[in-house]
């Protein structure tokens, strides 16, 4: 019986296979990771009176304010409108990118030191 390739020992396995696949994989993530980052996400708050659009880089890239919205003696409403439409963005930021690793690893949970 001729010996396949693998680990001394006789354990099976082919480990030029499973190199292979990782490096496809990590192509694939950057290749992720760089498309997101292109992205823009824009989310608002207030039925529209703010609205935030950061980049894929999780960077503020445009801020609209509606004018009727400024009132010099409420500025703490417009603080949370911002807020509160920065933090939507930037939850859609994270969703995008949970959604690209989930369709990269296929389901299986890679949790940990992985972040996009």
């Amino acid at each position: 019986m001729a010996k396949r390739g693998g680990f001394p020992g006789g354990m099976p396995g082919n480990m030029n296979n499973l190199m292979k696949q990782a490096q496809k994989m990590q192509k694939q993530m950057e290749e992720n990771q760089k498309a997101l980052e292109e992205k823009e996400f824009t989310a608002s708050a207030g039925g529209g009176a703010v609205e935030i659009t950061i980049s894929g880089k999780k960077e503020v890239t445009a801020v609209k304010i509606k004018e009727e919205v400024v009132d010099p003696d409420d500025v703490e409403m417009l603080e949370d409108l911002i807020m509160a439409a920065t933090n939507e963005a930037l939850r859609k930021v994270e969703e995008e990118a949970a959604a690209a690793m989930s369709k990269l690893t296929g389901g299986m949970g890679l949790g940990g030191g992985f972040s996009f």
